[in-house]
């Protein structure tokens, strides 16, 4: 009798465990439009698998195999969205297609027939969170990790002449900025000439694209590059996220090289960032979108809150790059005086045929 009794509350208690994960999941499971307290707590589905795997450790010692298997079910679902198959194999295969530095796979000729040749462009982007962020330290993080091309949102005029200041213009003389008070300020820095193109339709913040010229042994390379920053999914604004996702998903159609960076106010959670890097028509011109971190099996190294309410980090700022662009070197740094970090990676864009 007393070991029934026992057996039910090791039952109880992974079921207690398990019940919010089966909510949260079953939010994440069914794309539809969910209002906007469900989308933000959809961005916290990584950390459930915590919980998941109480649920499992919980149901067993009640020896019931009916107990284990659905808690065993339901850690299994969290651990695939993590990290998925396909992502997992790709990685697989891109670390044995790419040998260490310094180690030769081929000849240079067998090289160049199966790959063409590409620039290599290490990229930043850090939501500044009201013009707040410490400019020495972006400045820092620029030079010491090789930056060529930095994209900034929320940049205020003060924090503009900081950066200037510290030196920054040396570094990246090039810039196309719209600074502003508050949330709705950006700029791109580059290395290189970049001009503007267009701005994404309907944004709240201005999202622009600029095209930036690069050079691969002698080949030009072009790169259309914009600078990211959705409205946050708050009440009264889930609407207006999604319509500036998909906006942002309609860029996937475009040909040539594309890199999208900023602050997505999204995970890989969301079925709505899911469906951008799909795009409108279930793929670009040369397949989907490709998210950096995503493909680094980065999930759980949080870019956002690194200040403020202490929530779980989660990822919402993101690398996103068109199907061509290889990317490696993924890495978050916080940066003082903002709540989100700043995240670098380094991107092989390849010459156009």
């Amino acid at each position: 009798m007393k070991s029934r009794s026992s057996s039910r509350r090791w039952h109880l208690s992974s079921a207690l465990c398990a019940a919010p994960v089966v909510v949260v999941s079953v939010f994440r499971a069914v794309p539809a439009p969910w209002p906007a307290p469900v989308v933000q707590l959809v961005a916290f589905t990584p950390w459930f698998v915590l919980p998941a795997g109480a649920a499992l450790l919980l149901a067993m010692p009640a020896r019931r195999p009916w107990a284990a298997l659905p808690a065993g079910a339901l850690l299994a679902l969290q651990l695939l969205w993590l990290f998925p198959p396909d992502r997992v194999a790709d990685r697989f295969l891109a670390r044995q297609a790419d040998p260490p530095h310094g180690e030769q796979q081929s000849t240079g000729q067998e090289q160049a027939t199966t790959r063409p040749p590409a620039a290599e462009l290490k990229v930043m982007t850090l939501n500044a969170w009201k013009g707040q962020a410490d400019a020495a330290e972006v400045v820092r993080l620029v030079r010491e990790n090789g930056v060529s091309l930095l994209a900034v949102q929320e940049l205020s005029p003060a924090l503009e002449k900081r950066l200037d200041a510290e030196g920054l213009g040396a570094l990246l003389p090039h810039r196309i900025s719209r600074s502003r008070d508050g949330a709705g300020g950006g700029a791109v820095y580059s290395s290189r000439p970049i001009v503007p193109l267009d701005s994404v339709d309907g944004s709240a913040f201005h999202m622009p694209t600029v095209q930036l010229e690069l050079d691969a042994g002698g080949r030009p390379v072009s790169l259309a590059v914009t600078n990211v920053h959705t409205k946050a999914p708050v009440w009264g604004r889930a609407g207006q996220w999604r319509s500036e996702l998909a906006a942002l998903g309609r860029l996937a159609a475009r040909r040539g090289n594309l890199l999208l960076l900023g602050d997505f106010n999204a995970t890989l959670d969301h079925a709505e960032f899911r469906q951008m890097l799909q795009g409108p028509e279930g793929a670009g011109p040369g397949g989907p979108l490709v998210d950096a971190g995503a493909a680094a099996l980065a999930r759980l190294v949080p870019t956002w809150p690194m200040d403020g309410p202490p929530l779980p980090g989660v990822v919402i700022d993101h690398i996103v790059t068109g199907p061509q662009v290889r990317s490696g070197g993924y890495s978050v740094m916080p940066v003082a005086g903002t709540d989100h970090a700043a995240v670098l990676a380094t991107l092989s864009v390849p010459a156009e045929d």
